[in-house]
């Protein structure tokens, strides 16, 4: 783990890793908000998630645009965590006029 990782709190850690799993937070948002390189991130992940689960994120991860800033082009991004979208309320459903 680098130098950097081995500062994080636990907290922090298991937010790296949160993020890290997202498809749509790209590698700079984790190194604008905790300063973590994306080979760092990799080291973090290699030595935190058992050795099938650092497989399978790689996979995932590997070559995916919105991983990466550079490669999914110009313009804002948002991001939502998911813990907060499932928490979103669903717009209502319109209602379908009764058939006589």
């Amino acid at each position: 783990m680098g130098r950097k990782a081995m500062h994080l709190t636990d907290e922090d850690r298991s937010s790296v890793i949160e993020m890290a799993w997202q498809d749509r937070v790209p590698f700079d948002a984790i190194q604008d908000q905790f300063g973590l390189s994306e080979t760092e991130v990799i080291e973090l992940m290699r030595s935190t998630l058992k050795s099938s689960s650092f497989v399978m994120w790689r996979k995932r991860v590997t070559g995916r645009h919105a991983k990466h800033a550079k490669l999914s082009g110009p313009g804002p991004k948002k991001f939502m965590a998911y813990q907060h979208a499932k928490n979103k309320p669903k717009p209502p459903r319109p209602r379908q006029p009764k058939s006589t």
